[in-house]
C-alpha cells in the first residue's frame, strides 16, 4: 500500500471512529445535551482533531442520519427486490410494514431521522457533503414509496387520480405519526385504552391502505 492510500485509509478510519463516537453521545444524552467535547473524549480525539474531520455537531448528527437511512432504505430494497410480483397496493403495505420493523430494530435511528427539524441552512449549504448525501438516500426513500403508488395505479390497484407526491407525503407522516405518539404514550394506551401499540400501529396502516386502495 503506498503512502497516500494508508493515510486515506488512516483518514477514513479516524473519521468513522468519530462518527461511532457522536453516534453513542447522541443516542445516550440526545442532539441537543451533546457537545463536541463529549464526541472528543469518547473518541480519545482531541477536539482540535474532530474539528479538522467535521467542523460541527449538526455536520456529525448529519452523518448518523445517513446511517439510519442507509439501514432503513436497505429493509425497502428487500420489500421490493423479494416481492417483484406483488401488486402495488400490496407493496405499498409492506413498506409500510417495513417502516414499522425499522422503528423497532433501530429506535434509536428511527428517532435521529424523525426528531430532526429541517433548516433553511440544509437547503442553501449546497457544497457540505454530509448534508448532501443525507437528502439523497432521504429522496431515495420517499422514491421507493412513490414508485409502489405508480405501480399501483398503473396495475388498479391503487384509485386513479390521486396525487401521487402528496399521497406519499401523507402516508409517511401518518406512520410516522402514529408510531410517534404510540411509543411516547404507550402506557396510556394499555391502561386506559386496553390497546398495545402493535394493534394501533397494524390498525392504522390497514386504514391508510384501505383509503387509497380501488
Amino acid at each position: 500500500m503506498g503512502v497516500t492510500a494508508r493515510k486515506e485509509k488512516e483518514r477514513d478510519i479516524r473519521k468513522k471512529d468519530i462518527i461511532d463516537a457522536a453516534e453513542k453521545i447522541f443516542f445516550e444524552k440526545g442532539f441537543h445535551n451533546a457537545t463536541m467535547d463529549d464526541i472528543a473524549k469518547e473518541a480519545e480525539f482531541s477536539k482540535r482533531t474532530v474539528y479538522v474531520y467535521f467542523r460541527s455537531k449538526e455536520q456529525l448528527y448529519f452523518e448518523i442520519m445517513i446511517r439510519g437511512y442507509k439501514l432503513l432504505n436497505g429493509l425497502f430494497e428487500k420489500v421490493v427486490e423479494e416481492n417483484c410480483t406483488k401488486t402495488g397496493i400490496e407493496k405499498t403495505e409492506l413498506l409500510g410494514k417495513a417502516l414499522v420493523d425499522f422503528s423497532n430494530l433501530y429506535p434509536e435511528y428511527f428517532k435521529a431521522i424523525m426528531d430532526y427539524e429541517n433548516g433553511d441552512m440544509d437547503f442553501e449549504n449546497n457544497d457540505d457533503k454530509s448534508i448532501k448525501e443525507c437528502y439523497m438516500e432521504g429522496e431515495k426513500l420517499f422514491d421507493f414509496l412513490k414508485d409502489t403508488l405508480d405501480e399501483g395505479i398503473q396495475d388498479g390497484t391503487v384509485l386513479n387520480g390521486i396525487d401521487v407526491i402528496n399521497t406519499a407525503l401523507i402516508l409517511w407522516a401518518s406512520m410516522v405519526g402514529v408510531l410517534n405518539t404510540s411509543k411516547k404514550k404507550e402506557k396510556y394506551l394499555i391502561h386506559y385504552r386496553n390497546r398495545t401499540i402493535e394493534e394501533l400501529v397494524e390498525e392504522a396502516l390497514k386504514f391508510l391502505i384501505c383509503s387509497i386502495k380501488k
